[in-house]
């Protein structure tokens, strides 16, 4: 006997559910949480010209450019005597660890977050529009890069010059550590007297009719293709508390829906919206 024909029908109906259950985390609560964040304005920044007349030439690098004496006078490079350490990637952990040498003992985060902005900062600034080469002789990638690392101190200084730092609030949330996931496959067998209806996409055999409207919604997700799997939030023990107008609240959604591209949808069906379903929706991205 499967699972569907052990259903009873009579004034009591049960619900259970088959294999394949859809998985959330289970989340606590959501907190606000008031981190540093470093900060620069693009549209503030000044452009910095990098004038290869005026970038002398290091004793290292003399033999692969031909011995010329500044980036201005160099007409070929030998790439057999030029020293490893000219990709891109490296010149930005470069001028990052230097920015970072400058900021660490005054940043009031940790360390980590600290190093992985910069490398973000570094790293836009160098592809940006904000740093000038006049030279279309050395706007070639190789020699771009040549010429930033012999300015690597000037870029370093421009960009922490328009960095700033300041507060910023995230909201986070806080997961249950003894029972961090949840999945329609854990749901009990419940008892109802309200009536019931099949379901055929639905991991919870069957659907109970709480509202016209969640009966709609269940109609149309039966019949969307888009729609692989969904189920009813009743007795799944899906919710998110948020705190509303100094007062701890709790979302639960109507339904849990698995579409297509993976994505999971936690839907509440609304007649109209307010101040507080936006709180909720904010809270809900922070938790799902």
């Amino acid at each position: 006997m499967n699972a569907r024909s052990r259903f009873r029908s009579s004034s009591v109906f049960h619900a259970y559910h088959f294999a394949d259950p859809d998985k959330w985390p289970n989340v606590l609560r959501v907190e606000t949480v008031v981190k540093p964040e470093l900060a620069i304005d693009w549209c503030k920044v000044q452009p910095l010209v990098l004038d290869p007349a005026s970038t002398p030439i290091s004793a290292e690098l003399a033999p692969a450019l031909g011995g010329a004496t500044d980036m201005g006078k160099v007409t070929a490079i030998d790439l057999e005597k030029l020293p490893d350490g000219f990709r891109l990637q490296r010149l930005v952990f470069q001028a990052a660890r230097k920015a970072f040498a400058e900021l660490s003992h005054g940043f009031t985060g940790t360390h980590e977050y600290l190093a992985a902005q910069l490398v973000r900062i570094v790293e836009a600034f160098l592809n940006s529009d904000r740093l000038d080469i006049p030279s279309l002789f050395h706007s070639d990638p190789l020699r771009r890069r040549i010429l930033i690392a012999l300015n690597i101190d000037l870029v370093v200084q421009h960009v922490l010059s328009n960095v700033t730092e300041q507060n910023t609030e995230r909201l986070t949330p806080v997961f249950d550590e003894e029972n961090p996931i949840g999945a329609t496959g854990l749901m009990r067998t419940w008892y109802t007297t309200k009536p019931c209806f099949p379901t055929t996409k639905s991991h919870i055999s069957h659907l109970v009719g709480d509202s016209a409207w969640e009966g709609h919604a269940a109609n149309v997700f039966e019949k969307r293709e888009d729609v692989l799997a969904y189920a009813k939030n009743d007795h799944l023990g899906f919710q998110i508390y948020y705190m509303w107008a100094g007062s701890r609240r709790r979302y639960v959604p109507d339904f849990l829906v698995r579409l297509a591209g993976g994505t999971i949808l936690a839907l509440e069906i609304k007649g109209t919206d307010s101040p507080q379903n936006v709180t909720v929706r904010s809270n809900r991205s922070a938790a799902v």
